[in-house]
């Protein structure tokens, strides 16, 4: 099994910023979110929120027959509020384009 890590991958991000939107959605409307953008499986989005969820990033609760997701921190302070080394680097390799570059700009 691999290591857990605290900080987030590309996809996590993304589903995160999804959620962080909407705050709080179930796996269905991430999963629609998501395919209107590239091909995924639903089990796919169903393992990452709960790896997510593992990680402290999201919390859930039952709702009839799903569960709804929403974050445990407020965006601002997931991607933001990180010093350092540590934070150009983490921030780095969490986003792609302009999103890294703005947050390296925040970590100097």
């Amino acid at each position: 099994m691999r290591p857990r890590h605290a900080t987030l991958t590309p996809q996590e991000l993304e589903i995160m910023k999804l959620v962080w939107e909407r705050d709080s959605a179930t796996v269905r409307d991430v999963y629609e979110a998501l395919l209107e953008r590239r091909k995924i499986a639903y089990t796919t989005v169903m393992t990452m929120m709960k790896i997510l969820e593992t990680k402290g990033y999201l919390k859930k609760r039952r709702q009839d027959r799903a569960f709804v997701y929403s974050p445990v921190h407020p965006k601002s302070q997931v991607i933001g509020g990180r010093s350092g080394k540590d934070c150009a680097h983490d921030r780095g390799n969490e986003m792609t384009g302009g999103e890294a570059i703005e947050a390296h700009r925040r970590c100097q």
